[in-house]
């Protein structure tokens, strides 16, 4: 049996949570429009150690949204898992945090499933799968107009969800496109399935040179991403 701590916090919502063998059984999250992630984060993993009645020494691994998202909460949560993984020489799992936010979809009908997180103005970032979850195009920034995704057939159902995804309905009413207006922000307990498989899979990140996924440069004259 293998123990998991999980940290995410790519976007305005805060989340941990520890898995068990690819079950969850400890969650602590909370969103925030002011990004609290620095005052709740360690609180919230020492919360969830002690309600899984688990000590900090018996994880086995530690996992992390790596983005894209919000630079400074990206910042916060890989500087989190990769202190804990230091100190106790655990492997790392960086988990894309779009991938992440499409586990809240559970339906298997046949669509193509469009987790976007806002950007600036009418930019998103954005990636596509299908509806068993295998992806169909990686992670990449879109400035949304009536031509956006015109590469994805509209013979099929598009599935858009996350706090980006109300863009597009000012530039298309297609039919084909349905909203899940109530899958907003990914949290820690849709990593645990994710993380678990790459655990199995030996699929760890080198722990002295590993990054956020910000998929933009960050400049500290500009506006935070998502802020």
């Amino acid at each position: 049996m293998s123990v998991i701590l999980h940290i995410e916090t790519a976007t305005k919502n805060c989340s941990v949570s520890i898995g068990k063998s690819g079950v969850i059984i400890a969650l602590k999250e909370l969103y925030s429009e002011k990004f609290s992630h620095s005052e709740h984060l360690h609180d919230f993993i020492k919360e969830v150690l002690e309600e899984a009645q688990i000590e900090i020494t018996s994880l086995n691994a530690v996992a992390v949204s790596k983005g894209p998202g919000s630079f400074t909460g990206l910042r916060i949560g890989v500087a989190a898992a990769k202190g804990i993984c230091f100190a106790l020489n655990l492997p790392l799992i960086a988990v894309n945090s779009l991938q992440i936010l499409s586990e809240k979809y559970k339906s298997r009908n046949q669509a193509i499933l469009f987790p976007m997180f806002d950007a600036r103005r009418m930019e998103v970032y954005v990636m596509a799968l299908n509806e068993n979850k295998e992806i169909l195009k990686p992670t990449f920034a879109e400035v949304l107009s009536a031509e956006s995704f015109k590469e994805f057939p509209t013979n099929i159902q598009w599935i858009f969800m996350g706090e980006g995804a109300e863009k597009y309905r000012k530039v298309s009413d297609s039919p084909h496109i349905k909203y899940q207006s109530e899958i907003r922000y990914p949290s820690a307990a849709e990593m645990v399935s994710l993380a678990w498989k790459a655990f199995q899979d030996n699929n760890f990140e080198d722990l002295a040179y590993f990054e956020p996924f910000y998929l933009k440069d960050f400049y500290t004259t500009a506006k935070k991403i998502g802020e």
